[in-house]
């Protein structure tokens, strides 16, 4: 009994982080990108088209991006997460 509930709880816990993970903004899809609130297909562009030439390093760099400022950046900074972009020229 004690095993199931384990795996039980191990399942569920599994399946929230998977449904509440951060969208990575250097490597997100303009799909991914569009899930994120008060971004559309237009800023979805705007924001591949800027990661294209410049890798994101924190959070705060998507205000870089045109159309995006601080209103949208505080729907979504807990919703969005920056890891190195393996494209990345250095």
């Amino acid at each position: 009994m004690k095993k199931l509930f384990l795996s039980i709880l191990l399942i569920y816990v599994f399946a929230i982080q998977s449904i509440y993970a951060a969208v990575n903004i250097n490597t997100a899809s303009e799909k991914e990108l569009m899930t994120l609130k008060g971004i559309g297909e237009a800023k979805a562009k705007a924001i591949i088209e800027y990661r294209a030439k410049n890798s994101f390093k924190r959070i705060e760099d998507i205000m870089n991006v045109k159309g995006i400022g601080e209103g949208i950046f505080n729907k979504i900074k807990h919703d969005i997460t920056v890891t190195p972009n393996r494209n990345t020229r250095k």
